[in-house]
Order: C-alpha cells, then structure tokens, then sequence
C-alpha cells in the first residue's frame, strides 16, 4: 500500500492558496479515482482505496503545514508502513508556476512542512512529487505569497496542472518512481 500524502493548511482560509496545491493535488486524486476522503484519523482526513490494482491510502494532515510530519508518522505507524510506502505531494517555490519534479528521496529543500516529516521519520527515503509554484516578487514575504490565491493566469491553468499531478501519481503508483521522474521531470505549463 501507497499513502499519498497532500500537504497544506486546514482551514477555509487556506482553501486554493499556493500553499496548499498538495491537497488540492490529493483531491482531484480522490476524485479521478472515486475515493471518498472521508475518515478523520491519525491527526488528519483519509480515504481508501485503489489506483488501478495497488491499494492507496489518500492524506490530508490536519496538524498545520510546519507539524505535518506529526500526521504523517502517525499514519506511517497505525497502518504499519515504512518511510519507501509514502509519497508527500507538495508546493515548491524553486519551480516556476506549472513545472513538475518528482524525487525518489531527498532532503527538504526548504519546505517546513517536508522539514517536519523527515524530522518525525528520521528518514528522508519517501518519494515526492514537487508542484512549482514559483517565487514571489521582489520585496513580497514569501509566507505572504505562499498564503495567497494564486493569480488570475495560475488559475486558469490550474486543473491542467492539477490533472497531471493525478497522472504522475497514478504512473508512480502503478510503475514506479523512476519512470514518473522520466515522464514528468521536464513537464511545464507555458502561458
């Protein structure tokens, strides 16, 4: 079993910011796979089910973006997986707006809410799939840009994005991590 996990911040505030793609990510997930995200455990929402014949738990922690690894381990341990069964689906602010990059294992890059599951883990051995959303403008806080909407043009490409967010997740899941990487590392939305 996969668990695929969608990083954000609970909350209506949150809904459709920069910082949250990875549960929007999730969702459309859940939703391409009719997989409802209705169970409140481990310190989070889950669903259950399958894409295509491999068993899937879906996750959204509720802990808050910097405590994320505190759900996620608490998933980890209750369903009795190890860090190489989970995937972490995240915003990036080294990638421009609509480019993709998954990565078998790695370090946080600067991502707290990545920061905090490595620390919980102890291990950075656990796939992620990295959504550009890219940096904001000279002289904006970045905890400011990372908490926004996205703008006017993001929006209008943002369920192609959201779309092959599910596709790379779907050929990870089903084929593996390599081939995802070399089918959607150079993946980017002009406009």
């Amino acid at each position: 079993m996969k668990l695929i996990v969608g990083l954000g911040n609970p909350g209506r505030e949150y809904e459709e910011t920069r910082h949250n793609i990875g549960f929007m990510a999730v969702r459309q997930v859940a939703c391409a796979y009719g997989i409802p995200l209705k169970y409140r455990n481990y310190q989070g929402i889950s669903g259950r089910g399958r894409i295509g014949e491999n068993e899937v738990t879906l996750f959204l922690p509720q802990t808050f973006m910097n405590l994320s690894g505190s759900a996620v381990g608490s998933a980890v341990a209750s369903l009795g997986l190890s860090s190489t069964d989970v995937v972490v689906v995240h915003d990036d602010l080294d990638l421009p707006f609509g480019r993709l990059r998954i990565r078998p294992e790695g370090g946080h890059g600067g991502h707290n809410g990545v920061r905090h599951i490595l620390q919980v883990l102890k291990t950075g051995n656990f796939a992620r799939v990295r959504i550009g959303i890219g940096r904001p403008h000279e002289g904006m806080d970045v905890a400011d840009y990372v908490l926004q909407r996205f703008g006017s043009g993001e929006a209008k490409f943002l369920n192609v994005l959201l779309k092959t967010v599910v596709d790379a997740v779907t050929v990870l899941v089903e084929q593996s991590v390599d081939v995802a990487m070399n089918r959607f590392n150079n993946y980017e939305i002009v406009f």
